[in-house]
């Protein structure tokens, strides 16, 4: 493959359109994409013949308007490029209405009740932020989604709605410090995803996996992840192949993979994009991760992109590696040359730190699933607690504007505040905090609490979001000074010192620290159930309306969709449980019991022969039986209580309904350390971990 030549060939980009396009109409695109003025239908037409023709050249025959509903996942439709003619041929053929806008049905995804379930229509609009593509014979078009009265049925329209919010303030700040060049600011992502790799055909063979994503039962194998081998460890040949092909397939759609690599856990591994902005890399993680299925099955591989596919590893997450950059090619979150760039730096740098600090709870909601559940605060990578990791030489000098003492260390200058040259940091000032959930980086916040099977879009809407209501405040401030230096270093420090609370450089996984997070007044939604009906508290309602990012309908509806998915969820791992104790694991420990028991019959028959070891075994077992038997039944119990209220039954569930499930598998891992393989109904953990 020569990856420069395909880079990319799959994709309706640049590039394609500057070849394809008449140049008015080019123009006409990036004036589009840049400034969010819409296009006209004679220019859409001219697109969409351009496009079709460019996607049937390369083997296409359908479109899709591609989309990402509230499911998670995306969804798409496909209708095929053929139009009858009049001697029964056909032509192909599409048109710039069919590019702009799509109606699929609406009737089967989640809204929350923003409309009414016999009500079916919703529509698709074209994002032209975002590249079209083609997929398997089909030219995918990127597609906001939303329903007959106008209300986001989707992820993409709320992400887009704060990125125009993140621009906005963020522009009145650059304005004040004297930048006239720019014209747009955007957020920049790179989303790492982290996923499990295993033998295919041991999936199948295990309904957990196949009906939840994860293991809801299996014994810890005598090795994990002890020794720490696997981790940057040499790639085994099969996966190797899986990888190649999974990159070649990713860079002919545009996604700019570049690092791929084995993480802790037996059979886990990482796959590292280049940045972009923060709608691409949504579209591009999604594609990402339903590519890695594909091409995994290809490879006889199954890829498990739950959080925590299996108990007593690490599990798996993406590390959202978020900034915000000028068009002008400027990171706003990296310090500069001079006192103004400096100051600039820090006055963003202190709108994230509030911003984090005041919404930490909203952030600890963005990243709350079932499936999160088992990652966050599990002693790996990052606990529920939301903080800031900054850094020894970077938190030195937010003391020094705290407290107004100078600031001086080895031979670099003394800082004060559009004074003095702030020293440059290096993009690696201090060690690298794998615990925080909040990390600086050097020029960009690592959010480490992203789970691996979740759209991004959730966590940078509300970063986006955050970030734009503090800078707002700051440009309300600026704005009306008198003394703009003066009022700009009164409020960097007034900022640093009232939301210091949220700084945290140690390890984040000690006990002292969950009892020192407590005294400074943060949040511990240690569960889904106890974090979503922050969502929903008003001053967060307020946020996203002050913002037009969310109505409070679109906020009560996701909400509604969260907690029913977490509940949904639970329910549905709760009977996979009970399908497989019932069916397999009972009837697998009493069939090595029932063998355990002939066995002792017979030497029982022999005079002289010991027949400790099989008594001594078989009281275990029945006893085992006895209760995985009542626990199947307190299990079903719990599961028939029901409440019309969704917070109330998302905490039962949590709070009843889980605990149970963690008691009957608790109890049939035990079974499974005592009953023959031979006997045993599925594979074991150390099949699955330890087969590619």
């Amino acid at each position: 493959m020569n990856v420069a030549e395909e880079y990319g060939s799959l994709v309706f980009n640049d590039r394609a359109m500057r070849t394809r396009l008449p140049r008015d109409v080019y123009k006409s695109v990036q004036n589009s994409v840049k400034t969010g003025t819409p296009l006209t239908l004679t220019d859409a037409n001219v697109i969409a013949n351009a496009m079709k023709d460019w996607a049937v050249e390369l083997g296409a025959t359908h479109f899709t308007h591609w989309f990402q509903p509230m499911t998670g996942i995306t969804a798409e439709k496909h209708d095929s490029f053929i139009s009858p003619t009049g001697d029964g041929g056909v032509i192909m053929n599409f048109s710039g209405k069919e590019l702009i806008k799509g109606e699929p049905d609406a009737s089967s995804f989640p809204s929350g009740g923003l409309r009414a379930t016999f009500e079916a229509r919703g529509y698709t609009a074209w994002d032209p932020t975002s590249y079209a593509f083609i997929k398997e014979h089909t030219l995918c078009i990127p597609t906001a989604f939303c329903s007959y009265t106008g209300e986001a049925l989707d992820k993409k329209t709320p992400l887009l709605r704060s990125m125009d919010s993140l621009n906005r303030e963020a522009m009145r700040v650059l304005r004040l410090f004297g930048d006239m060049d720019s014209r747009r600011v955007t957020s920049t992502v790179g989303s790492e995803q982290e996923y499990f790799l295993i033998d295919k055909a041991l999936y199948l063979g295990r309904r957990d996996l196949v009906f939840c994503g994860r293991t809801l039962f299996g014994a810890k194998p005598p090795k994990g992840q002890e020794l720490e081998d696997h981790y940057f460890g040499s790639i085994k040949p099969r996966v190797a192949s899986f990888m190649q092909d999974l990159d070649e397939s990713l860079w002919q759609l545009g996604v700019a993979s570049k690092t791929r690599h084995n993480e802790v856990a037996p059979a886990q591994h990482e796959l590292a994009p280049i940045f972009a902005t923060t709608n691409i890399a949504t579209d591009h993680n999604q594609l990402t991760m339903e590519v890695m299925r594909k091409i995994a099955d290809k490879h006889g591989l199954a890829c498990l992109l739950h959080e925590k596919p299996f108990a007593g590893v690490n599990g798996s997450g993406k590390h959202n590696n978020w900034s915000m950059a000028t068009d002008t090619g400027d990171n706003l979150l990296e310090p500069g040359d001079t006192p103004r760039e400096n100051a600039q730096f820090l006055l963003f740098l202190a709108a994230v730190i509030k911003a984090v600090d005041k919404y930490q709870g909203l952030l600890r909601v963005s990243v709350a699933t079932a499936g999160n559940d088992h990652r966050l605060g599990a002693n790996e990578a990052p606990p529920a607690i939301v903080s800031v990791f900054l850094g020894e030489e970077l938190t030195a000098v937010i003391d020094s504007i705290d407290t107004g003492s100078p600031y001086a260390q080895k031979d670099k200058t003394t800082m004060e505040i559009g004074v003095d040259v702030l020293p440059r940091f290096p993009k690696d000032t201090t060690d690298r905090n794998r615990t925080s959930p909040f990390a600086f980086t050097g020029n960009k916040f690592e959010f480490r609490m992203v789970g691996s099977s979740a759209s991004i879009a959730d966590a940078n809407t509300v970063l986006n979001t955050i970030v734009a209501d503090v800078l707002a405040e700051f440009a309300d401030a600026l704005e009306n000074a008198g003394d703009f230096t003066q009022a700009l270093n009164k409020l960097i420090r007034k900022t640093f010192q009232t939301h210091k609370r949220i700084i945290f450089n140690g390890n984040n996984y000690t006990d002292e620290w969950v009892e020192e997070a407590r005294r400074r007044g943060l949040f511990n939604f240690k569960h889904t159930a106890d974090a979503l009906p922050y969502f929903v508290h008003e001053e967060n309602i307020a946020l996203f309306e002050r913002h037009h990012v969310l109505t409070p309908a679109e906020v009560h509806s996701r909400y509604e969709i969260m907690m029913e998915g977490y509940i949904k969820t639970l329910n549905i791992e709760a009977l996979t449980m009970l399908e497989i104790a019932r069916k397999s694991i009972l009837p697998a420990a009493s069939g090595y019991l029932r063998e355990l028991i002939d066995g002792l019959a017979a030497k029982r028959m022999i005079e002289g022969l010991t027949v400790e070891p099989e008594s001594s075994m078989i009281k275990k077992l029945a006893a085992l039986n006895a209760d995985l038997y009542q626990k199947i039944l307190e299990l079903e119990e719990k599961l028939g209580v029901e409440s019309a209220d969704t917070t109330e039954h998302g905490k039962y569930y949590s709070a009843v309904v889980f605990p149970a499930m963690q008691a009957l598998r608790a109890v049939a891992d035990d079974l499974e350390v005592w009953t023959a393989k031979d006997y045993w109904p599925f594979p074991t953990y150390g099949d699955l971990l330890f087969s590619v």
